[in-house]
């Protein structure tokens, strides 16, 4: 598995496929970027973790393409020792970025070659688009899609998080539904509910009885979070409340940004920043929550992805606040409260009626949580991927077989 825009096991879609993989008989190992005081090498629950030195954040075009070459040389060394000391069948990329279908094409190319399965997390070219002012640079637009494109072609097998993605990969990268998985971001339930932290009873505290707003994932700056503080503005200044304290959870390129923003707006006494949480803690601090937000605004990117958020505030029987998009409205359905697109002060109504109105939050935690349990949990999308692999080395086997005969 090559992974780069995250480490293992910060990335919990990756963390819960290798380990599902493990579980069903594969023998897996990730080459990833290093976290702070993270070891080089580590096996966690039978998963082999090979790191690299992470790069600086990227802020700029220059600065991703920089990023991107050197991990993509980093995790080709690496994959090479790996080979030679172990040998591999697969290799399973997560993008971004869309350029480990070179990696692949090397060892497709050796005799037996290997199968390359695309895990297609983020819509690249979309999320350049709403990264970049005026949308970038329309080249390096093309660029991605061509990229894309190629890791669409070359993959012997696609994997997709939603159905939005799937269509995706069919009319854009045209790929056969029958090389096409797809294997939503489902939460590990069990891994949550056992979740527990020591700075927990701090933030509490912090909140002083006020009803508490969460958020918890990434803060780039596609995320939405500037326009959640807006909305949190409109609720303290236009709609006169003063009975909340909104927790944060994460951290990312945008954080100090955003920290700026909650003094320029005067929310330094409704706002709790708590940096980055280990995934192990992340349930604990959704437990204490009243109401959770998906505040990612309408945009060629988020009206196509799913977020991991939405399925693990259902999980813990949360109710939540976002604004219309198609896959969130797809994943919550009656588990939210669904705001116009990216308005702001009907967001921050949306709040101030769940904050009053306690059985109507009660009701669509429940709501929440048995669809979570019924039909989304990872068990179930687990199912989905195991599928695949068999069917991929199934593949493999027929072809043994017909260069035997």
């Amino acid at each position: 598995m090559l992974l780069e825009n995250c480490g293992y096991p910060e990335d919990i879609r990756v963390l819960l496929e290798a380990r599902s993989l493990t579980e069903a008989g594969y023998r897996v190992a990730v080459i990833c970027p290093r976290e702070a005081r993270q070891a080089w090498y580590d096996v966690l629950d039978g998963v082999a973790v090979y790191r690299y030195p992470a790069p600086p954040e990227a802020t700029s075009f220059w600065g991703y393409l920089w990023e991107y070459g050197y991990a993509l040389t980093a995790s080709f060394a690496i994959s090479l020792g790996v080979w030679l000391r172990h040998g591999f069948d697969i290799v399973h990329a997560h993008n971004p970025p869309d350029l480990f279908w070179l990696i692949a094409a090397f060892y497709k190319l050796l005799p037996g070659g290997v199968r390359f399965v695309f895990d297609h997390h983020d819509l690249a070219p979309e999320m350049y688009t709403v990264r970049f002012e005026h949308g970038g640079n329309r080249w390096a637009h093309r660029v991605l899609y061509g990229l894309e494109r190629l890791s669409h072609r070359l993959a012997d097998h696609v994997i997709v998080v939603n159905e939005s993605y799937k269509r995706i990969a069919m009319t854009r990268g045209r790929v056969p539904e029958s090389r096409l998985t797809v294997v939503r971001n489902g939460p590990d339930v069990a891994l949550l509910n056992a979740a527990r932290s020591e700075a927990l009873p701090v933030v509490v505290e912090a909140a002083e009885g006020r009803t508490i707003l969460a958020y918890v994932g990434v803060m780039g700056y596609q995320d939405g979070l500037d326009y959640l503080l807006r909305a949190l503005h409109h609720l303290v200044h236009d709609l006169g409340r003063s009975d909340f304290a909104c927790v944060l959870i994460g951290q990312g390129d945008a954080y100090a940004d955003l920290q700026a923003t909650t003094s320029a707006l005067a929310l330094e006494d409704y706002v709790i920043f708590t940096g980055w949480v280990d995934y192990d803690q992340v349930g604990s601090y959704l437990q204490a929550a009243d109401i959770c937000v998906a505040p990612e605004p309408s945009n060629p990117y988020t009206d196509l992805s799913t977020t991991i958020k939405m399925m693990e505030y259902m999980a813990l029987g949360k109710p939540i606040v976002a604004f219309e998009l198609p896959e969130h409205q797809w994943t919550a359905r009656e588990a939210a409260l669904y705001a116009r697109p990216n308005d702001e002060l009907e967001f921050a109504r949306h709040l101030a009626a769940l904050m009053d109105d306690p059985e109507r939050r009660q009701q669509m935690g429940a709501y929440g949580r048995n669809r979570i349990e019924t039909e989304l949990a990872w068990p179930y999308q687990a199912k989905h991927l195991i599928e695949a692999y068999a069917a991929l080395t199934a593949r493999d086997d027929d072809n043994e077989m017909a260069r035997a005969t």
